[in-house]
């Protein structure tokens, strides 16, 4: 069999029309298939890129983390000077306790040191 230009294929009409729709629907899958890869592709190349940029630390968030430890370390010197000053304020406290017995006591003794006077004559 010798196939030239001239060669004549009996093929009915509704099969070539089967052929080529069969054919272009296989070309149209294929193509959005392919489009809809490039789109998801460009979509996690611009989500990385994204991710990227957001990681970097920029001037201002240095700033800010350096203030915010700034910030911390004050508090805790704060917060130790009020721990001490609770310990002060309770010795304080212990403290203006003994100052009241010991003016309790001195009255006392001023007392008994006037009552022994006057027992004794001498209440001028």
């Amino acid at each position: 069999m010798k196939l030239s230009e001239n060669t004549s294929i009996g093929l009915e009409l509704k099969s070539l029309i089967s052929i080529v729709g069969a054919v272009a629907i296989a070309v149209w899958a294929y193509f959005g298939i392919i489009e809809r890869l490039n789109k998801l592709e460009t979509a996690d190349q611009l989500q990385q890129k994204d991710l990227l940029e957001a990681s970097a630390q920029k001037p201002i968030d240095q700033e800010q983390f350096m203030l915010l430890e700034w910030t911390a370390k004050q508090i805790e010197k704060h917060q130790q000077q009020l721990d001490q000053n609770v310990h002060t304020g309770v010795m304080i406290e212990t403290m203006e306790k003994e100052i009241e017995k010991l003016k309790r006591d001195v009255e006392k003794l001023k007392d008994g040191q006037r009552d022994i006077k006057f027992s004794n004559g001498n209440g001028h």
